[in-house]
């Protein structure tokens, strides 16, 4: 599936990863994730797309995007879109899909294989359009959930498809992990530096 010769981008779509790990019961450590995909081929750029309320003093979202911007991701958010919808009920909207799908595009003359984490099926005309170039694609997310998270049109254009599930000992952090995390979380405030995501 991979070839050690290739260079590899990571296309993370956050809302969505964060979404499927916690369905499958897990926290991404997401050095592991960048250690994982180094030892897969040439690492040239792993990138995080997330959108953050505008106007919100704490974000509990702002300490893993700093960690990550300062530990080898690019990290690409815009606001997102506070609403009430017909019901009266408090949406938010943020969609980074054309973000993603720009910066994928942008490395297709450099890039051998493109690593999309996402189940989303907007993103099978980008996976296409990836191909056409002669660039390999693969999408990670999951069957395993209780609906599954993978559009089926989006697995089935895919090069090669990974279920978040058979990387879950790779990339994934141990109940001990998870547990100390929570503990420092609990003694200090959450903007505490160098702590590890």
């Amino acid at each position: 599936m991979f070839d050690t010769r290739e260079k590899i981008a990571l296309f993370i779509d956050g809302a969505n990863l964060y979404a499927a790990s916690r369905s499958l019961a897990f926290d991404i450590d997401y050095k592991k994730l960048l250690t994982a995909f180094q030892k897969r081929g040439y690492l040239l750029r792993a990138y995080y797309y997330t959108a953050l309320i505008e106007d919100q003093e704490y974000s509990s979202i702002r300490p893993l995007i700093d960690w990550l911007d300062y530990n080898g991701y690019r990290v690409v958010t815009k606001n997102a879109k506070e609403f009430t919808d017909a019901t009266g009920r408090r949406k938010v909207k943020g969609n980074m899909d054309i973000e993603l799908t720009v910066d994928a595009m942008d490395l297709a003359e450099t890039v051998d294989h493109f690593v999309i984490f996402s189940g989303d099926g907007d993103f099978r005309p980008l996976v296409e359009a990836l191909q056409r170039r002669g660039r390999k694609v693969s999408v990670v997310s999951s069957l395993a959930t209780q609906p599954p998270m993978i559009a089926d049109e989006l697995r089935r254009q895919a090069d090669h498809f990974i279920d978040l599930v058979a990387l879950k000992t790779e990339i994934g952090r141990s109940q001990a992990e998870r547990d100390a995390r929570l503990a420092r979380r609990a003694e200090h405030s959450p903007d505490v530096e160098g702590e590890e995501y």
